[in-house]
């Protein structure tokens, strides 16, 4: 047993024994260890060095090692609790934890809170400490680009428009962040959105989860 451990913590940078975390995070011993084996694709997927870098972490998300993603690129930092540019193994499944349907509400309200705040300042592209409605149309623009999604400039407008005005409820042309929650908070769906039901039961889940595509040999 101890040569197994040994051996694991030589593959995966941040090894943490999975009865460790299982008894930090919602998980249970077997799914810290199918989380494992899912960490190790993905941590291998690109660069080959059992951590996961953002590129890596894109590809997980989008199918697609090149596709940028502003708001992923915040939830990347959230992982990264050390701050170092990589996501270690027990960054991983401690972070996982706030998707699991177990983990406690109020923490799934930390979370959200959290990302309105990550969210809040993505919008508040020149820093000022509030959202100006050039700046959400820019964000608006941004998100359509993303999804490659085109619209006439009069939708466009109309969007904007029906969405500061709903937002900026003390009339000033700008929106705060308090404003900027309280928007947010009308679509309580966004805590049922943090649950991934299927970490219930990850074991069964696992194989569909974990399906990566084959990355092309660029020749580079």
């Amino acid at each position: 047993m101890g040569c197994a451990s040994s051996k694991r913590s030589k593959q995966l940078h941040g090894y943490e024994d999975p009865s460790v975390l299982a008894a930090e995070t919602p998980f249970t011993v077997s799914e810290v260890e199918s989380l494992e084996e899912l960490y190790k694709k993905l941590s291998n997927s690109i660069i080959a060095d059992g951590l996961i870098h953002k590129e890596e972490f894109h590809l997980a998300l989008f199918k697609n090692r090149n596709q940028r993603n502003l708001f992923a690129d915040r939830v990347f930092d959230l992982f990264d609790l050390k701050r170092n540019g990589v996501i270690e193994f027990g960054e991983f499944v401690r972070s996982l934890g706030i998707f699991h349907p177990n983990a406690p509400v109020a923490d799934k309200i930390a979370f959200v809170q959290i990302l309105l705040a990550v969210a809040f300042k993505l919008y508040d592209l020149r820093q000022t400490g509030f959202i100006e409605r050039e700046e959400l149309k820019e964000m608006v623009l941004a998100l359509l680009h993303e999804s490659e999604l085109v619209l006439s400039e009069d939708i466009v407008e109309m969007i904007v428009d029906k969405t500061f005005s709903e937002a900026d409820t003390k009339g000033d042309g700008k929106i705060d962040l308090e404003e900027w929650k309280a928007f947010v908070s009308k679509y309580p769906s966004l805590i049922k959105n943090i649950t991934l039901p299927y970490l219930k039961d990850i074991s069964v889940a696992f194989p569909s989860f974990v399906d990566l595509p084959e990355i092309e040999d660029s020749g580079c």
